[in-house]
């Protein structure tokens, strides 16, 4: 019989309580014992948490956010210090091995401290999508549901006023959200940061569409869009082809310059942390047992530095320092092709 510890680190999102469930359940079949950690790495280091038992992981599968509290601490930000104490709680502990549940910034933690020699396993998280060595994390789908309900709600008032609706989804580096939100919501135009956006040419093709049988657009933004030549710039020396930075608050300044420059009445709505609540999902909730279970066989074979992932139909393990190497996910451009087929 072995003891494991399990944490969730990073943003929350739906689904990470089904991921602890299967975890627990897999586990104890075998007879094996679980203790989780509260708060993320923050947990590790300072030892705080409590035993995970049939009986307080039941009724998970549903359930938003996470039983055991998260946080974005980097157990390496103290350097070797901080690797001592996380070393000196599982000792005590007697943890045979670590779930990591995480995202990027969990799970590049977590390759670290595989390195220097740390039993652990990996599940990728995140509503963003963007850790890269798997097709989908856990969370994205129920993010991409709730903003597209919230989208097909702002049709009927944007039809109804005859405005221009800019809605603003998280996504400060990709735009998964945004492009699969925006094509199931039938947007009229994706922003994302991938593509940099000309703030003309979204004039443009709203001019267009207002001119034929339509008098309301839906532009659906990622957080960390950015564009070329802004429109109010005509000094030469302050323009610069591509922004260097995601805007604070992009959907207002593309509102604003929207209104300003077609004369539509434009409102913007950002969805923010919304995307983060609430209940997972079907598929959420399926690919959250699917990962739980395959990360408790690993650990129990043995099979360490892995994280899981979701490939085609199929879950399976890959190094994970090597899933990691890329650096973030970003958005297949093709799929946003097919976006802008409809962008008219």
């Amino acid at each position: 019989m072995a003891t494991y510890g399990v944490l969730t680190g990073g943003g929350d999102c739906p689904g990470l309580n089904a991921v602890i469930r299967a975890v627990v359940r897999r586990g104890l079949h075998d007879g094996h014992r679980f203790f989780g950690f509260n708060s993320g790495w923050l947990g590790v280091r300072i030892d705080k948490g409590y035993e995970l038992t049939h009986e307080n992981t039941s009724g998970l599968l549903p359930r938003g956010g996470t039983i055991l509290g998260t946080s974005r601490t980097d157990p390496l930000a103290d350097g070797e210090a901080g690797v001592d104490e996380l070393r000196a709680t599982l000792e005590r502990r007697g943890i045979d091995g670590l779930v990591v549940i995480g995202g990027n910034g969990t799970l590049g933690a977590a390759r670290e401290l595989s390195r220097r020699g740390v039993p652990l396993v990996a599940v990728p998280k995140t509503i963003d999508n963007d850790v890269p060595g798997t097709d989908f994390s856990v969370g994205f789908h129920t993010a991409v549901k709730i903003a597209t309900d919230a989208i097909d709600r702002l049709h009927t008032t944007a039809e109804s006023h005859n405005r221009v609706m800019v809605v603003e989804v998280m996504g400060r580096h990709t735009g998964w959200i945004a492009t699969f939100a925006g094509m199931a919501s039938g947007a009229d135009m994706i922003l994302v940061p991938e593509q940099p956006y000309d703030i003309q040419k979204v004039c443009a093709h709203l001019r267009r569409r207002h001119a034929g049988p339509h008098s309301f657009s839906i532009v659906v933004v990622a957080e960390g869009a950015s564009g070329i030549r802004p429109a109010r710039v005509t000094n030469p020396e302050e323009r610069h082809e591509l922004s260097t930075r995601p805007a604070e608050g992009v959907a207002f300044d593309v509102g604003k310059q929207i209104e300003e420059l077609t004369g539509y009445e434009t409102r913007v709505t950002i969805l923010g942390h919304v995307l983060r609540g609430g209940k997972p999902v079907a598929f959420d909730r399926l690919l959250a047992t699917r990962y739980g279970v395959a990360a408790t066989e690993a650990l129990t074979a043995g099979r360490f530095g892995k994280m899981m992932s979701f490939t085609g139909d199929a879950i399976c393990e890959v190094d994970l320092a090597e899933a990691l190497a890329p650096g973030k996910k970003e958005l297949d451009l093709s799929l946003y092709d097919v976006a802008e087929v409809f962008f008219e």
